[in-house]
């Protein structure tokens, strides 16, 4: 049994009260497990159902894609607004009290947008209250909270917890088209709903801020092992972490929110869009649905491996790879969509979900290690509101260009353009230096 310390202003133990503690399963590891629940949740009820409804409530309620899609806009702006808050707070109290209220939130509007019947409904509760619920809930909490608890291990077990985010995508695309075609997309809103409460409270009441509050090493590291040196690596991350402040000063801050910005465009614009583009080209819902799932396979399966290899090779190069991988796939489905051929769309949906099976791993532990544990939360929400103006456009810019021409096809030709010139940017990041005091 445990106590937590008391803590400074900065929320950073003073002292501990450990009253008494037993050896197991490090702590670290069920967090693991409530990370990918918790992404499962967040952006499965966010991104990964969207897709499904789009054509049946277009339809029944007579709005545009565009008026469809703007809803997703707004809710980049809430999250942008709503992260810079957040990471702060993790740093300080802990994402617990922030998942309770998250979880509440985004499960009560889910349910609600079952009963939508105008635009300004829809953009109300699924731009803004679903949007704040996902984010008090979502990765910058979980992924944030593992960076402090997990330092030499970050990249698997990142990977590991990602994992949930690919699994929404492996599960809830044709699960939910089957939903909305038996009962109708209403039905189908509510049930969602009620499976995000049922699944979010438990991981919420699990959630610990970091090992040192509970007289616990990073890594599961214990006493003996730390005196013997091995806490080295986790010691001096949290001894170089720089501040907010420091951070937004170095060059490689801006670079890795365009890099990452710029990769990261085609995530949202393909869950969405996905099953239009493909009915627009004569498939069934069904087919398209799959496709998403083609995508998260991959995605949901080598998670684990770019954890492993980011642990052992450099990160910025393997992030590199990814981006590549990303905008070879993205052309491949424009092409292959074009000739009719299903086996090389199947083919670069695979591909595609290779290349975002890196993408969260990458892009956490690369912030983790180039700014350090002990500000992490302030440092990730700061670029939070650069990295969502990059990518809250291309939602509703792909709307809009299809609205306007007809097709998807240049503007997922530009994401292809746009994940190939995040490969480049990486490359000339440098991790920058805390300036000596």
């Amino acid at each position: 049994m445990v106590t937590e310390e008391t803590r400074s202003a900065e929320g950073i133990p003073t002292k501990p009260v450990v009253t008494e503690h037993k050896q197991g399963l490090y702590y670290g590891y069920w967090l693991v497990a409530a990370a990918f629940v918790a992404q499962f949740v967040a952006v499965g009820g966010q991104n990964y159902v969207i897709g499904v409804f789009l054509k049946p409530m277009t339809q029944e309620l007579g709005w545009s894609r565009s008026e469809f899609i703007f809803s997703r806009t707004i809710g980049q702006a809430v999250m942008a607004f709503a992260g810079f808050f957040i990471g702060a707070y993790v740093d300080r109290r802990g994402g617990r009290r922030l998942m309770f209220i998250g979880g509440t939130v985004l499960a009560v509007s889910l349910a609600a947008l079952g009963s939508v019947q105008t635009l300004w409904q829809w953009w109300l509760l699924n731009g803004i209250v679903l949007t704040m619920g996902a984010a008090l809930i979502g990765n910058l909490v979980v992924n944030v909270t593992l960076s402090k608890w997990f330092v030499e291990k970050r990249g698997r077990v990142v990977g590991f917890s990602s994992m949930g985010v690919s699994f929404a995508g492996v599960t809830l695309p044709w699960l939910t088209t089957v939903l909305v075609d038996a009962a109708g997309w209403r039905t189908a809103w509510r049930v969602i709903g009620l499976g995000a409460l049922v699944l979010i409270y438990p991981v919420a009441a699990m959630m610990r801020r970091a090992p040192e509050d509970y007289g616990l090493h990073p890594d599961g590291k214990t006493d003996a092992q730390v005196a013997a040196g091995q806490g080295k690596v986790a010691a001096a991350d949290f001894a170089t972490s720089l501040t907010r402040r420091e951070a937004i000063r170095t060059p490689a801050f801006y670079l890795i929110v365009l890099a990452f910005g710029l990769v990261t465009l085609n995530i949202q614009v393909m869950l969405v869009q996905t099953v239009p583009f493909l009915t627009d080209a004569g498939h069934s819902r069904g087919w398209a649905s799959l496709m998403i799932t083609v995508i998260s396979i991959p995605a949901f399966f080598t998670k684990p491996l770019w954890g492993w290899l980011i642990d052992k090779a450099d990160p910025k190069r393997l992030a590199s790879i990814g981006g590549v991988l990303t905008s070879l796939s993205l052309l491949i489905v424009v092409l292959s969509v074009q000739s009719g051929s299903e086996p090389v769309i199947i083919f670069g949906f695979f591909l595609l979900g290779w290349g975002w099976g890196g993408l969260i791993p990458l892009q956490e532990v690369i912030w983790a290690s180039y700014f350090g544990r002990r500000y992490l939360g302030s440092v990730r929400s700061a670029a939070l509101p650069l990295s969502i103006l990059i990518s809250a456009s291309a939602p509703l810019g792909s709307a809009m260009y299809f609205d306007r021409v007809g097709n998807y096809n240049g503007a997922f030709l530009a994401m292809s353009a746009a994940a190939l010139l995040s490969a480049v940017l990486l490359q000339v990041v440098r991790k920058p230096k805390r300036a000596a005091s």
